[in-house]
């Protein structure tokens, strides 16, 4: 009664193996072959459809993982090929699963008489005698049953499989359909859910414990099941070391290398992009970028670190842009994907912003262009007035005579509303528009002087893109994030469009790399410029030699202005930590043959000052009225006052005045804050969130008064 207890629990087995064995003999003796081919006929052609259902993904230029989706049914089932798997584990896996793989016709008589064996010896299941072949049947046709049907048809549907694959083909099919726990499905997947890698390497405890894990694949999840998982692994192990794949030193040190304790998170690099990509053509599996791996990650890292010392809710974009091809080696939307104060899911580097000062050197082009000047030119720095507009510099002060070199080095703003005046603001928009970029300008209202300083809307990508035209003689470039969207010669003359001839690109660039560099970067690596938008809501700096244009912004999602944030302290230093971090030597753009080198004094009579158009006038900046730029009146503006942190971390607020008569004083809610000063800047450090009401009085007992709210 006893052993017919024991024995009753595996029958069902043991008959399922017989069966599996008896299908065998007789596919060999051919005795019982018609009753077998009329219900292998009956069988539909197995279907590999399923395995064909993979996770798209989004891979580098040199097929280097970016970022997978997980499938329709929420599976992360990456695309794998035997040829991309560590020939170790490949080995481990026979040894354990299948050790005649390559010589048995999809099913092996030997393993199932093996069972058979150990079965009636030791009364219960000490080895299976399934196939890879057979294995791959099931995951092809799953089936809850564990029958005699269900084994037969697996040995039939295992021939069908050597019939119509390579040895190498059903590998690949076992691979991408094993389970390991969860949603996680085949081995590229498994490889970095649990070890963060793909599996071209593999240590002999990582490889066994990926060998052990499709058996049952619930109850040995290391980070559900770790004393289960670990049986199993050593048990693989045992396995390989008996069948002299490792040593006796391999075998213990990989038993005591330690276990994963969780899942990790799939790569999520360049997610932004990814996702455009995706949406733009989901009809592809894998989507080729031009995009560098190494490039993407570290400045990724780079903007993770750097971001949150600029202030609460602060975000930047990054784009690095190969000028030889227009394709885009890096591309980071956000400082932080997963940071919802900072809008991380929103891609910035396709956002209009103000530029604030980026779009100067295009002035200077088509006035060196135009011959209307030369960067040896003499320039006014004075006050001036244009109809009811007056343009100051950023530090309110002015230098009197400049060239037209030292004031686009120090981004002075009168000198460039003279070129723009100049050259024609409409002029200039049509320009930049003919070159490739999308300028965002208010409806039915024409192209004015207030665009050289930021008057419009530009994204980062078309900025980068303009910017590509004075590091390539005057011809910009499409950006290209595709592999595929590469131009030929005949799509050529479409992508690359004309910004300016080679002589002006190239004076802009010689100008613009004698630029005063931040303190963490050296003179004359880059040729570049920075912008900041008024009320200090954007921050940009854009830098390019002759292979490379690197484009940064830096601001808050929602436009709110933060005090402080200035292109030069802000984005400048992004910008030349990101080539740092690319690691090539800055390469000068070459000089053209018909350049003209002079002076100010040796320039031909016409060029060595502009001329003055009529509608300019000057005017003394104390006859402009009082008013306060900044902070604007009902603003709400973030200095961190709500948030819990130290002192430290608490901006001031940036105080600035246009026009009256200096010294001015600066009070909130009728309190003086500032001593009589010539500057029209100051700063003040709140104590607490609330209304204030921010006054100015100058010399001359004018006063200016907005309301803001600070928080």
């Amino acid at each position: 009664m006893a052993f017919t207890s024991r024995i009753r629990p595996v029958l069902s087995y043991a008959v399922a193996l017989s069966a599996a064995l008896v299908l065998v003999l007789s596919l060999i003796s051919g005795g019982i072959w018609v009753a077998l081919d009329h219900y292998a006929r009956s069988l539909p052609p197995i279907r590999v459809t399923s395995a064909h259902v993979r996770s798209v993904t989004v891979v580098d230029r040199d097929g280097r993982l970016l970022r997978p989706f997980t499938t329709a049914d929420a599976k992360w089932r990456l695309p794998v090929d035997v040829k991309d798997v560590d020939p170790n584990y490949i080995k481990m896996l026979l040894a354990f699963e299948d050790n005649r793989f390559y010589s048995h016709p999809g099913v092996d008589p030997f393993a199932i008489l093996r069972a058979g064996w150990q079965l009636a010896r030791e009364g219960h299941i000490v080895s299976g005698g399934s196939t890879l072949r057979m294995q791959v049947a099931r995951l092809l046709e799953p089936r809850g049953e564990r029958s005699y049907g269900a084994k037969v048809r697996q040995a039939i549907r295992a021939i069908e499989l050597e019939r119509r694959f390579s040895k190498d083909e059903i590998l690949t099919l076992y691979l991408s359909l094993a389970p390991f726990g969860g949603n996680v499905e085949g081995l590229r997947a498994a490889s970095l859910a649990y070890f963060g890698k793909e599996p071209r390497r593999l240590s002999p405890a990582e490889s066994a414990l990926l060998v052990a894990l499709p058996q049952s694949p619930e109850t040995r999840r290391p980070d559900r099941q770790m004393a289960q998982a670990l049986l199993a692994r050593n048990r693989v192990l045992d396995r390989a070391y008996e069948h002299r794949l490792l040593t006796v030193a391999e075998l213990e040190h990989a038993k005591a290398e330690p276990m994963p304790s969780g899942r990790l998170r799939f790569p999520m690099l360049a997610p932004h992009i990814s996702e455009e990509l995706v949406a733009e053509r989901p009809d592809i599996k894998i989507h080729h970028t031009t995009l560098d791996f190494r490039i993407q990650s570290s400045v990724e890292t780079l903007l993770m670190q750097a971001v949150p010392r600029l202030g609460p809710k602060v975000s930047a974009a990054v784009l690095v842009i190969d000028n030889a091809t227009g394709e885009v080696r890096a591309h980071v939307g956000g400082a932080d994907y997963f940071a919802t104060e900072r809008a991380g899911g929103v891609d910035l580097a396709r956002a209009y912003r103000s530029p604030g000062s980026a779009l100067k050197p295009f002035i200077y082009a088509m006035a060196f262009e135009n011959g209307q000047a030369h960067p040896e030119t003499i320039l006014e720095d004075r006050p001036a007035r244009y109809g009811v507009w007056a343009p100051e510099d950023f530090d309110q002060s002015f230098r009197g005579q400049v060239t037209a070199r030292y004031a686009l080095q120090q981004s002075l703003n009168v000198p460039a509303v003279e070129l723009l005046d100049a050259v024609g603001p409409s002029r200039l928009a049509a320009r930049l528009a003919a070159a490739g970029a999308d300028l965002h300008m208010p409806k039915d209202s024409p192209p004015g002087l207030a665009i050289g300083l930021g008057g419009l809307g530009i994204r980062l990508t078309d900025l980068a893109r303009l910017y590509t035209g004075l590091a390539r003689g005057g011809m910009t470039v499409a950006l290209k994030w595709r592999q595929d969207d590469a131009p030929t010669a005949a799509t050529a003359a479409v992508t690359d469009l004309r910004l300016v001839d080679p002589v002006s690109a190239w004076y802009v660039a010689d100008i613009l790399r004698g630029a005063p560099p931040p303190l963490n970067a050296m003179p004359g690596q880059l040729a570049y410029k920075t912008g900041t938008s008024y009320g200090y809501r954007d921050a940009w700096a854009v830098g390019f030699d002759k292979r490379w244009t690197i484009a940064v912004w830096v601001g808050r999602p929602d436009g709110v202005p933060v005090p402080g944030l200035v292109g030069r302290l802000a984005a400048a230093p992004i910008l030349f930590d990101t080539f740092q971090r690319i690691g090539t030597p800055s390469e000068i753009i070459p000089q053209p043959s018909n350049t003209l080198m002079a002076t100010s004094a040796t320039l031909p009579p016409p060029l060595r000052s502009i001329r003055r158009d009529a509608a300019r006038t000057v005017t003394q900046t104390s006859q402009i009225p009082l008013s306060i730029s900044y902070p604007p009146d009902g603003a709400e503006i973030d200095l961190g006052l709500l948030a819990k942190t130290g002192v430290n971390e608490i901006g001031p607020l940036a105080l600035k005045a246009l026009g009256g008569a200096p010294p001015l004083i600066w009070m909130i809610n009728g309190v003086p804050v500032t001593q009589p000063d010539a500057r029209r800047t100051a700063s003040w450090l709140p104590d607490s969130a609330g209304f204030a009401r921010v006054s100015v009085v100058d010399a001359k007992g004018a006063t200016a008064s907005v309301r803001v709210r600070l928080e």
